[in-house]
């Protein structure tokens, strides 16, 4: 059986990270499925899916690794082409990636001790992120 539901996250924007992991637990847990297959997608092309242990140090680390590996400032084609300024973001999220797949058993997700589901918003302003969660499960 396939389920899915839409969840929405307000962010703050320059990599904005959010813990997500109770969120998708929500989703499988009104799906009344047993077991499967979690996918996690963020919707858009400045937003990425990952896991971390969601922790205030480590993910100021995280940001902190993302601006020097592609700078808020650096310029970019995207953006003189937009005026928009984001294209940092862009970058950001391609390399990381839109999303991820989870397994669940038992209606629980399968994920390490510390390891949290999160949403991270590279863009360069506030916005109402959407997350897709579909399962693909019995």
């Amino acid at each position: 059986m396939v389920y899915g539901e839409e969840v929405k996250i307000e962010t703050r924007g320059f990599s904005d990270i959010h813990n997500i992991t109770e969120m998708v637990q929500e989703v499988i847990d009104r799906s009344g499925l047993e077991a499967g297959i979690a996918c996690v997608f963020c919707i858009g092309s400045t937003g990425s899916i990952s896991t971390i242990e969601y922790e205030s140090a480590l993910v100021e680390d995280m940001k902190d690794q993302l601006e020097e590996f592609i700078p808020e400032k650096k310029e970019t084609r995207h953006g003189k082409t937009w005026g928009d300024d984001n294209g940092f973001s862009h970058l950001r999220a391609t390399f990381m990636g839109p999303g991820i797949n989870v397994p669940f058993s038992r209606k629980q997700l399968v994920l390490g001790t510390w390891q949290q589901i999160i949403v991270i918003d590279h863009d360069n302003r506030s916005r109402e992120r959407k997350v897709f969660v579909q399962l693909l499960g019995e």
